[in-house]
């Protein structure tokens, strides 16, 4: 079995849910995210995430690798993938 340890504070102690609530309800979409390991790295692709045209919410998850991301209109997968990639983590698909 291969560990990653790609988290930015080494051990993954940090680790805690991070939703950031921008407003409104629309499209959910449930994506899968590699190398998260801890609430730094929930807050990083939240924050790259939320940033992108239309978003409304996104909740990121270490523990399960899962990126629920709410917006107005569904998302181009290549924006989602490039936020993620900004943030320092790979976008491995939708769950």
């Amino acid at each position: 079995m291969t560990t990653e340890t790609n988290s930015c504070c080494g051990s993954g102690s940090c680790d805690t849910d991070t939703t950031v609530d921008v407003q409104g309800v629309g499209v959910t979409a449930v994506y899968k995210v590699s190398g998260m390991t801890c609430g730094h790295c929930e807050g990083a692709v939240s924050q790259e995430i939320s940033a992108l045209d239309g978003v409304t919410a996104v909740t990121a998850v270490a523990k399960t690798g899962e990126v629920t991301v709410t917006s107005a209109a569904p998302l181009d997968e290549e924006a989602v993938r490039a936020a993620v990639d900004e943030a320092g983590y790979e976008l491995a698909g939708r769950a």
